[in-house]
């Protein structure tokens, strides 16, 4: 799979090349690197996306040099096995496992990489790298840049450009293939059994941080390693905050709790919200906030088909809202007119939906010139609409303060429609009220 990837790429490459030589090209992509967190502990480490796409290595410190055509196109520079570090850490690949299980055609230790890198490109034309991936290789990539000036005046080979990998990767990333669609279905999946273990254990009295624990065993006891995310966790009044991440607060009687969390399985991720009341049993001012909110998703998502744009279901989502400001009495006057002047936004203020894979804001463009992509298949997104009604906004009434509400699915555009991979996590306010707190009973 990473080696198609790979071969993928050199095919474009070769495709965008200028030169009579469909070989003058080569690529530089840079791992992630351990991140201190204090004294002598470190972040956990999670590869660079792009990086993991393209190789399926999860080591840090490591540059790959893609060079189509040459007798050695896929070039690893990696640390090198210490005996001494395993004993504390664990074994690294070194130059013998990249070459023997990742596919390298040559591999190199990683401290070479300065002295290697100039010779290896010394007869490249188009040089895709980008910028700020990482100082170290960004000062290599410099230097090289000028060293091949220099040499261009005195009759040397012509570095013609510099060019960003990115929109290459984007679009290859963007579309889905069945192995990828596995994997965010599995993580979805499993985001899915923590949901059920976070709608049962809910009732009032206990913490955020209490309903998020039964909510990430479940996806640790189900294989993911880690969250695509930090879990938003969300009673109250901070369900109003987009991204609330403290997860401290006691729940209280008569709160809702939102919960914006997803599992990350095999690099993908998924991506859910669902709000509940911790009683289990909606107000009726939150169950017209609810309803409202719902019918907005599943406009979202009926607007979710190939040939349609990517603001489509935004624009499906948004009138459904704006028309249900105006049944709350929030707000007044012609519909077209209060979307002609996002009359809306300060009560939902974000984007309908975002690219979901590898990353939970996934990678590639929203709009192509004048509009808004085309949906085909293989593209999966999220449909998420909510309403977030201030507690302190004195122009809402009283009995609507402090209600905020979102509700999240992933969408994958299929040949003859679009698929909802979550579908199965309860939406259903009845169902919801049927199963909240069961595993008290």
């Amino acid at each position: 799979m990473f080696a198609e990837r790979r071969v993928q790429l050199i095919e474009t490459m070769r495709a965008l090349s200028d030169s009579s030589d469909a070989d003058s090209s080569a690529a530089i992509f840079v791992s992630a690197r351990e991140t201190p967190r204090n004294s002598d502990v470190d972040y956990e480490f999670r590869q660079e996306s792009t990086f993991y796409y393209l190789t399926g290595f999860d080591e840090p410190d490591t540059v790959i040099l893609i060079r189509p055509g040459a007798e050695a196109p896929f070039i690893m520079f990696v640390r090198p096995h210490d005996p001494q570090m395993a004993i504390w850490v664990g074994a690294r690949a070194g130059t013998d496992g990249a070459l023997q299980h990742y596919g390298a055609d040559e591999a190199y230790p990683i401290d070479e990489l300065e002295a290697r890198l100039p010779p290896l490109l010394a007869q490249v034309e188009h040089l895709y790298y980008t910028l700020g991936s990482d100082d170290e290789v960004d000062t290599l990539v410099s230097e090289h840049v000028a060293n091949r000036r220099q040499q261009a005046q005195r009759g040397g080979p012509r570095l013609a450009d510099l060019r960003d990998p990115g929109p290459i990767l984007e679009q290859m990333r963007l579309l889905k293939s069945e192995s990828e669609v596995a994997s965010l279905t599995r993580a979805i999946a499993i985001t899915g059994h923590g949901f059920d273990a976070a709608f049962r254990l809910t009732r009032p009295g206990l913490h955020e941080y209490e309903v998020q624990a039964a909510l990430e065993a479940e996806f640790r006891r189900l294989g993911s390693p880690r969250n695509g995310y930090p879990s938003i966790v969300a009673a109250a009044h901070d369900s109003c905050i987009l991204h609330y991440t403290t997860n401290r607060k006691q729940i209280h009687d008569g709160d809702l709790l939102l919960i914006d969390a997803g599992a990350e399985v095999d690099y993908y991720t998924a991506d859910v919200t669902r709000t509940w009341p911790a009683n289990g049993r909606f107000t009726p001012e939150q169950r017209a906030v609810y309803d409202i909110v719902l019918e907005a998703e599943r406009a979202g998502i009926a607007a979710s088909q190939p040939g349609a744009h990517f603001d489509h279901p935004h624009n499906a989502a948004v009138r459904i809202l704006t028309q249900g400001l105006v049944d709350l009495k929030i707000l007044e006057g012609d519909i077209d007119a209060l979307i002609e002047d996002d009359a809306y936004r300060p009560f939902y203020m974000h984007s309908t939906s975002h690219w979901l894979g590898m990353d939970v804001h996934d990678v590639g463009r929203y709009r192509d010139s004048e509009d808004s992509v085309e949906l085909i298949p293989g593209m999966c997104f999220t449909v998420e609409p909510g309403l977030y009604l201030s507690p302190d906004d004195e122009n809402i009434p009283q009995p609507l303060r402090g209600i905020g509400i979102r509700i999240e699915d992933d969408i994958l555009i299929t040949a003859d429609g679009h698929n909802n991979l979550s579908e199965h996590i309860p939406t259903d306010p009845d169902a919801l009220e049927s199963i909240v707190g069961s595993s008290q009973n």
